[in-house]
């Protein structure tokens, strides 16, 4: 195994053939939520894998039955109570999303289950996206008491229009995997038990391309989405705003007790 990858230990990091690497989230006990550790991870691992010349394809999937549903409690009730803890999240939030962008090789996700936060960002932001047609994705921010920060305001907007993100982003409204292919938010959704099967079948294809071709692609294409950056600088610094405010705390108690939040 190559050195680099040593250092990853939330991250599972598998080379089923060469030159496909695939991420696995795993934390099955949590739905494969990320600690402190695996966000950190999270947002490193996209430089290595660019800087590394016998990767040419990725893959990234959750363990068992779902893909992730994003910063575990504790996380986000560091966030909350401590400014050390808030600056270095903010600045791997903004990592997560600019270096999984600028990450020259094609990245393939195969969604099931719930996705949700910065499990839901890096769903969306992979090149070619397969879900279940029974997946939920969530964003989940502004029921936890905090702006929408970690992506959708600089994506989903182009992918599926400004109503249908207000619509979705505003009232907390979880999207089925069916709908999220409908609306152009993913590319394609097939049957449950059918995904990685499909997002393997299409890694290979890619596998089989022209590497510079599909980089210099990749990156033209991402082009869209840096030309917006301010817009998600905007909306992750007025995120992490919230993380000081009352607000997230009722959202928090809200989410342990199980109940509807009182804002």
């Amino acid at each position: 195994m190559k050195s680099w990858r040593q250092q990853y230990r939330r991250l599972l990091l598998e080379e089923p053939e060469e030159g496909l690497l695939e991420i696995i989230l795993h934390n099955p006990e949590t739905r494969n939520s990320l600690d402190a550790e695996g966000h950190g991870e999270l947002s490193r691992i996209w430089k290595d894998i660019h800087l590394d010349p016998e990767i040419r394809v990725v893959l990234i999937r959750g363990s068992g039955d779902h893909f992730s549903s994003g910063g575990d409690f504790s996380l986000v009730e560091a966030i909350a109570a401590d400014y050390a803890t808030r600056e270095r999240v903010f600045w791997e939030a903004r990592d997560l999303v600019q270096n999984l962008l600028d990450c020259s090789k094609p990245v393939v996700a195969a969604v099931e289950g719930v996705a949700v936060g910065a499990g839901l960002a890096v769903a969306l932001l992979a090149d070619i996206t397969v879900v279940s047609k029974t997946a939920r994705l969530l964003d989940g921010h502004t029921r936890l008491g905090v702006a929408a920060g970690d992506h959708a305001v600089l994506i989903w907007p182009l992918l599926m229009g400004m109503a249908r993100t207000k619509y979705h982003l505003l009232l907390n409204e979880p999207i089925t995997g069916e709908e999220a292919a409908r609306w152009g938010l993913v590319a394609l959704a097939v049957e449950e038990g059918e995904v990685l099967s499909k997002a393997r079948e299409l890694a290979r294809r890619l596998l089989q391309g022209a590497p510079s071709a599909l980089r210099f692609t990749k990156y033209a294409l991402n082009g869209w989405f840096r030309a917006h950056g301010a817009l998600f600088d905007t909306s992750a610094a007025l995120e992490f705003l919230g993380f000081t405010g009352p607000e997230v705390q009722e959202g928090l108690r809200s989410h342990r007790e199980k109940r509807p939040p009182r804002f």
